[in-house]
Order: structure tokens, then C-alpha cells, then sequence
């Protein structure tokens, strides 16, 4: 038997939570026959002497997780994890990060590789069914996702019931909820070709309603897809061009755009993932669904942090600023931070960074941008954060957001539309994750539990005997 302990609070072995339970050691033993050894977690409950064995789990690649789905049967009691940080909620094969190195896998390829090799909407296609597509399947997907890029005409309708100074991520949310009540022969999730049709939908025409969001802001008018135009391309012409004159797509800023959209397209199970997989599990549809990872992207804790970074450098307001800005930045007792550096997962250099800072120099040269102030004092804080030994140290690096924002500002995107763009990128991750939810046996609705805190059960006193 093979013996490995667990680091300890407060005895040699042992962790010690609330209510005497102590998580024992972790041990591998053959507990029933097997060519391989089951690995345990023990659980003992200090109060009843009681002792408790669960399963530890592994995946292909990553942690191992303690397999606790039976804890509450056998114990009666639950697991305490506010925000979910040390619970794996389910299994999938889409996407893996490991934090600690700086990877991102998408169903097993380095995200570098495909922002740099691939285009979006082989990246789609690649989240959507597990492989890169070969030439004779890539042609079919493009034609199909092309040919889905227009949305029903009476959606314009919907549009005029906003307010023209509604912020569009509040339309996105309405309009791409509202897809439902339109395209009603792909709404059954138990069939397996209206699921497909489903997500091709989404992918497709949450790009259009993103720039007949932006259009309906200025008072332009809406622009139709073109299908002769590369996903990026058509999106860049619904959202510039204009009736009156052509309007012909930069191709560095098309690949730009792709690039964008690859760097964003999943991040495994995020806040507005996991959105779409609690939405998900209760059978609701899934134009529903990616709606309500719409509404959770809006938090300026998560999609809005782009958005956060341009407002952060209108703050700073001059290059001469900036030391100070440093100085407060680095004082743990001042409310001031940099947005756009370091970040919650990734504890080394955000790998989709490299790659959308390389992209942010090549749009600010292709546009010629050397006198506008807020990027000067964003390059100017990129140069110090990738110099200063408190930042390395730390490592706040700068992170795709940081970059995004200022590519997207070059481009002509006002801030508003940042979450609306991540928002098109991340469909068709929420759509991969939602389709292999469902495709699960063993799902279920979604059902976190608590740790209840108020009052106990208490007698109702009538109105005119209370003080």
C-alpha cells in the first residue's frame, strides 16, 4: 500500500474543518479487483468515530479531483465552497488551462497554434465536434454558417424598442433570447440534428445582431451579411460600411478580428460557461441559454474587463501621470488598480497575451496610431509592467484584455461594444459546452446547495403584538 499524507493545520496527517470532520490521508489500495489500484480519500468524523471513503478521479491531464457526488447520502452533510474554485461541477474534453504554466488547450491544441495557424470558424469547428476539420468538411461548415448569417426581418422590431443609448450588451441580451420565438424547429434538445442546427444558428447570426446592435446606437442603418466574405470580413462590413459608398475591409484588420475571436472563442468553465451549463440543465432552450451567458458576460468582473481598462487609462488622462498611478498601484491600502494585468487563472504569462500583443502592434502600424493618448499611455505601461521587477515579480503581466481593448479602440469599436465582441467570440463556446451538457447520460439539473445561516424555525407573531 502505497501511504502519501496531506499538509496539515493542525495535527501530523490531518486537515481539520468545522463540525470535527477531519480529511484523513490519501492512500491507494485495492479495494475490490482491479488491473488498477483505486485511489481514496478517508473522511472521518471526529464527533461519531465514523469513517467515510470516496473515490479520487483523473482526468487525461490536470488535478485530481475527489469524487464527493455521494458525500450528502452518506454523510448528511455537504461540502462549503464559495464560487465554486475547488469544485469540478462536470467533466468535459473542451477546453483545458493549466494556470500555474501559462497553457491553454483547446479539445488538446495550444491556443498559440491555432491563432496563429488556424481561422475562427475552423476553431468552431474544431470546439463543436472534438476534431480539425479536413478540407472537404471546413468548405461545408463555412457554406453553412455563411448561409445562416441573416436573421428573420422582423427582428428590426425588436430594435426599435430600445432606446437608441441602450447599452448594447442590455439589446444583445433581448435579441439573441428573443431568437427563440423565431426559429421554433430547433428548439427540441433531445434531437440530435436540431441541436446542430441550433448552434450553427447561433454562431452565425449573433454576429449580425452584435452590428445591427452597433448600427441601431449611431442611427445607421442595418447592413445585410455578404456571403462572399470571410466570417471576420462580413462582420467588419455589417459593422462599418455605410450605403453610401463601398467600403472595403482591411485585411490586417479581418486577421486581427479572427485573431480576436480565436483568443476568446472558450476558457473552460468560467462564470458565464457555467451560466449556460446551470441555464442548460434545466432543459431550457438554447437560445435561452447562450442568453443567459450573455447577461453573466456583462459583469464587469468578467467580459467587462476590457472595457474596464479603457476607462482605467481615460483615468490616468496623461503619459506624465503614470508614476503616480504605479506608485498607487503597488500601496495595498489604496483602491486603486491596473486593469488588464495578472489574472485569476493564469499565475504566469496569459498565453492568448502573447499572441494579441503581437497583433496589437500590427494593427496600431497598419493604421498609422502614434499620437493618440490613451494608447501612448497604454504602450507606455505595457513597456514598465514588462520591466519592472515589482511586476515581474508579481507577475502582472498584461493580459488579452488589456490588449484587446486597445486594438478595438484603433479599430473604431467605441467602449460599449467591447463585451458585445467578446460575447460574439465566446458563442460558440458556450454552444460546445451546452451540446456536450446535454449529450451527458448522467446529466442533471443543476442544484447547489448551501450553508444556511438565518434564523431558525420561529412562531409568527400577529401585527398588533410586535414592538
Amino acid at each position: 500500500m502505497l501511504h502519501r499524507k496531506k499538509n496539515c493545520l493542525n495535527a501530523p496527517g490531518t486537515l481539520e474543518f468545522h463540525e470535527g470532520i477531519l480529511w484523513g490521508d490519501i492512500f491507494m489500495g485495492d479495494s475490490a479487483p482491479s488491473s488498477k489500484p483505486q485511489q481514496t480519500v478517508t473522511l472521518t468524523d471526529n464527533a461519531t468515530g465514523r469513517k467515510f471513503e470516496f473515490p479520487v478521479r483523473e482526468g487525461s491531464i490536470g488535478p485530481r479531483v475527489i469524487d464527493i457526488s455521494k458525500l450528502y447520502a452518506e454523510t448528511g452533510m455537504f461540502t462549503y465552497d464559495p464560487g465554486f474554485t475547488s469544485t469540478a461541477a462536470c467533466e468535459s474534453a473542451v477546453t483545458y488551462i493549466d494556470g500555474d504554466k501559462g497553457i491553454l488547450l483547446h479539445r488538446g491544441y495550444s491556443i498559440k497554434e491555432l491563432a496563429k495557424k488556424s481561422d475562427f470558424l475552423e476553431v468552431c469547428y474544431l470546439l463543436l465536434h472534438g476534431e480539425l476539420p479536413n478540407p472537404e468538411q471546413k468548405k461545408e461548415f463555412v457554406t453553412i454558417i455563411t448561409r445562416h448569417t441573416m436573421v428573420h426581418e422582423q427582428m428590426q422590431f425588436f430594435f426599435r424598442g430600445f432606446r437608441r443609448d441602450s447599452h448594447p450588451m442590455a439589446v444583445l441580451v433581448g435579441t439573441v433570447g428573443a431568437l427563440a420565438a423565431f426559429y421554433h424547429d430547433s428548439l427540441d434538445i433531445d434531437d440530435p440534428r436540431q441541436r446542430e442546427i441550433a448552434a450553427h444558428r447561433l454562431i452565425a447570426k449573433v454576429p449580425t445582431l452584435a452590428a445591427l446592435t452597433y448600427k441601431y446606437s449611431i442611427g445607421q442603418p442595418f447592413v445585410y451579411p455578404r456571403n462572399e466574405l470571410s466570417f471576420s470580413e462580413n462582420f467588419l462590413h455589417m459593422t462599418f460600411s455605410v450605403p453610401t459608398e463601398p467600403y472595403k475591409v482591411n485585411p490586417i484588420l479581418a486577421r486581427a478580428m479572427d485573431r480576436i475571436f480565436i483568443l476568446h472563442a472558450d476558457h473552460e468553465q468560467n462564470a458565464s460557461t457555467s451560466t449556460v451549463r446551470l441555464a442548460g440543465s434545466s432543459r431550457a432552450n438554447p437560445f435561452a441559454c447562450i442568453a443567459s451567458g450573455i447577461a453573466s458576460l456583462w459583469g464587469p468582473a468578467h467580459g467587462g474587463a476590457n472595457e474596464a481598462v479603457l476607462l482605467m487609462l481615460n483615468k490616468i488622462a496623461d503619459k506624465k501621470n503614470i508614476p503616480e498611478y504605479i506608485k498607487r498601484s503597488k500601496d495595498k491600502n489604496d483602491s486603486f488598480r491596473l486593469m488588464g494585468f495578472g489574472h485569476r487563472v493564469y499565475k504566469n504569462y496569459d498565453p492568448r497575451a502573447e499572441i494579441m500583443r503581437e497583433t496589437c502592434h500590427e494593427v496600431l502600424g497598419e493604421l498609422g496610431i502614434k499620437n493618440d493618448p490613451l494608447l501612448d499611455i497604454a504602450l507606455e505601461l505595457e513597456r514598465i509592467a514588462l520591466q519592472d521587477p515589482y511586476f515581474i515579480e508579481k507577475k502582472l503581466y498584461p493580459n488579452v484584455d488589456f490588449y484587446s481593448g486597445i486594438i478595438l479602440k484603433a479599430m473604431g469599436f467605441p467602449t460599449s461594444m467591447f463585451t458585445v465582441l467578446f460575447a460574439v467570440a465566446r458563442t460558440v463556446g458556450w454552444v460546445s459546452q451546452w451540446k456536450e451538457m446535454i449529450e451527458e447520460p448522467t446529466q442533471k439539473i443543476g442544484r447547489p446547495r448551501q450553508l444556511y445561516t438565518g434564523s431558525p424555525e420561529r412562531a409568527f407573531v400577529p401585527l398588533d403584538q410586535r414592538k
